[in-house]
């Protein structure tokens, strides 16, 4: 089963990647974003896409530019996620085949994501919007548009924002913060993923 959570690690490392890696996919968490602010973001995206690509979807965060998607690109990412509604990096992230996923916080800001392109909506911050303006934005939004709740959702309220019309979540602090061991990862992960699957339940 693919759950609806995108792991944000920021401040990875590449000598840690694969194993970080591996202790997410395990847990059930298949879909990892490296920010391109972590150190050398590029050789760990590589590293992961080599290893999981098959079986997970692996790519960047905070993609400010069509630069850096050529680089995401080229060490074989295919999940462009962004903290901004950028229409040309949106467009040429489609235009590659890769998914985007854009930061939105107004609807003017997710229109004009979805006519560019996007796959779906990252909305951003989360915590600012809250549940109730999730569920005001829906409300306008084109049927089966996807938008993940990002800063502010997490395993303490997935019900709350499911409730309001969450497709699916992005976790950062709460699963990975540098420094942190592989074993710590993992319970953090396999516990997130417990309240997801309640949460949906």
């Amino acid at each position: 089963m693919s759950r609806s959570l995108i792991a944000i690690l920021r401040g990875l490392t590449p000598a840690e990647a694969v194993d970080v890696g591996q202790a997410l996919i395990d847990a059930g968490v298949d879909k990892i974003e490296v920010p391109m602010n972590s150190p050398d973001p590029l050789d760990s995206i590589g590293a992961l896409a080599q290893t999981f690509g098959d079986r997970a979807l692996i790519g960047a965060g905070t993609v400010l530019s069509v630069e850096q998607v050529d680089g995401v690109a080229s060490v074989g990412g295919k999940l462009i996620v962004s903290p901004n509604c950028d229409t040309e990096v949106i467009a040429h992230t489609a235009k590659l085949g890769l998914e985007s996923w854009p930061g939105i916080f107004t609807p003017t800001e997710a229109f004009a994501a979805l006519k560019a392109g996007a796959t779906g909506l990252k909305l951003f911050p989360g915590v600012m919007a809250g549940t109730t303006g999730l569920a005001a934005l829906r409300a306008v939004l084109p049927e089966g548009t996807q938008v993940y709740a990002v800063g502010g959702a997490g395993p303490e309220n997935f019900g709350d924002w499911f409730k309001a019309s969450a497709d699916g979540f992005g976790i950062g602090s709460a699963l990975y913060k540098p420094g942190m061991s592989v074993d710590d990862i993992a319970t953090r992960a396999a516990q997130i993923v417990s309240a997801y699957d309640a949460a949906l339940a």
